[in-house]
């Protein structure tokens, strides 16, 4: 959420920004400027309400104590209108703090400067790609073709079971679903971010903080008995640990990863772009997150797309990385990079990664603050990405490694995690 400070002190930048989002968003911001001023005047007001009534009280009581009872009870008689002024003060001044706050909700994230103007994700910017493509001497076979000879994936067990989008993994299929999650977390501990195992379902708030709710309540599975969240991606719990936390230093900077299933509603999607594992209902992935200074955030999202970057070039796949145009980014970003792989069967790209800095938007809902070198207190900054995402991952893996006798190669930087070196 937008700061209500910067919208005051920066009003025509804030604006500005935002049109690389294709958002006009003069109105409403003036509108919530207009609420803010209405807001402070009545609690300005209400303030000397309650300092009158304060005062009147301590008369009141003097007079008593003194045995000026007549006096005290023609005073007293004015404090019944002091505490109907202060009730209409209390319900105006909450009236406009509920609507002015529902309407910053509204508001997206503000890019950075580096982030284009752009409608979506056909003026994306290509910051880099990795020259060869995989080239076969055969027609390459589709993910989804090559799992159902193999046996390794089932996606007719997982409609059966569940729905479509629930794939069951077996045999080879489950250890290399499994070699990646532990590859990805070794990576992630040797680049020194701290390893938590999170809750899988979160509470409304926890929702709020990372923006989920209330712009994607329509993607997320509600356990609405207990009004509970199954989470669409580590990002959202391992983030809110730091909820109404302050830290206490200007000197932190932290570093974390974890890896759960996430679910996805992936309501509207539909088409040759769902089929197989492109698009799934659920699925694994390992996040990483950062809280840190805003000093530091330009270095961190560097180091977080250089660790990504490794990750594939570890596995020796085909990829390039996008910088996302203001049109394209979520809604809580002020500038993400997509990592896409290539699909050789398919002949696309395919997303696997976003890594994102929010600056203070995060943090300014979950009150998320550090006392700076001056003892002031400021909101910290945070950052997720994406490392990785399975589904995409593995489905590039086996359309790039297959070769024409119909085996599919490992890549050498799994061996060791799965005890194969083929399928």
């Amino acid at each position: 959420m937008l700061e209500l400070s910067r919208l005051r002190s920066q009003k025509e930048e804030i604006i500005q920004a935002l049109t690389k989002r294709n958002l006009a968003a003069r109105e409403i911001i003036e509108r919530i400027l207009n609420l803010d001023t209405e807001w402070r005047s009545l609690k300005q007001r209400l303030d000397g309400v309650l300092e009158e009534s304060n005062t009147l009280a301590k008369t009141i009581g003097g007079l008593f104590k003194e045995g000026k009872h007549g006096e005290g009870s023609l005073l007293k008689a004015k404090t019944v209108s002091l505490k109907e002024q202060e009730a209409q003060l209390k319900l105006a001044a909450e009236e406009k703090e509920k609507e002015m706050h529902q309407l910053l909700l509204i508001l997206p994230n503000t890019p950075c400067a580096e982030v284009k103007q752009g409608k979506d994700l056909n003026d994306n910017e290509v910051v880099f790609q990795k020259k060869s493509t995989t080239s076969f001497p055969f027609s390459p076979k589709p993910h989804w073709d090559l799992s159902k000879e193999k046996g390794i994936i089932d996606f007719e067990l997982g409609v059966k079971v569940s729905g479509a989008g629930f794939p069951f993994y077996r045999g080879k299929g489950a250890k290399l679903q499994r070699a990646l999650v532990s590859f990805f977390l070794d990576e992630a501990n040797e680049a020194g971010y701290e390893e938590y195992q999170a809750p899988l379902l979160v509470n409304e708030a926890s929702g709020f903080g990372t923006g989920q709710l209330p712009d994607k309540e329509g993607q997320m599975y509600h356990a609405v008995l207990d009004n509970l969240f199954l989470i669409p991606t580590a990002e959202v719990p391992i983030t809110n640990i730091f909820r109404d936390e302050l830290i206490p230093t200007s000197e932190f900077s932290f570093k974390l990863c974890g890896y759960t299933p996430c679910f996805r509603r992936e309501a509207g999607s539909y088409g040759k772009d769902v089929r197989g594992l492109n698009r799934l209902h659920q699925f694994d992935k390992v996040e990483i997150v950062r809280v840190e200074h805003p000093d530091n955030t330009s270095k961190a999202l560097d180091e977080m797309v250089a660790h990504v970057q490794q990750l594939l070039e570890k596995l020796d796949l085909p990829y390039r990385i996008l910088r996302l145009c203001g049109g394209d980014m979520g809604f809580a970003s002020a500038m993400t990079y997509d990592f896409e792989v290539h699909s050789s069967a398919q002949n696309k790209w395919l997303e696997v990664s976003s890594v994102s800095r929010f600056d203070t938007f995060q943090s300014n809902r979950l009150r998320l603050r550090f006392k700076d070198a001056d003892k002031k207190t400021r909101l910290c900054h945070t950052l997720n990405g994406s490392a990785l995402a399975l589904p995409r991952i593995l489905a590039a893996l086996l359309e790039n490694n297959q070769h024409q006798d119909g085996s599919i190669s490992i890549p050498e930087v799994l061996h060791k995690y799965t005890g194969f070196e083929k399928i």
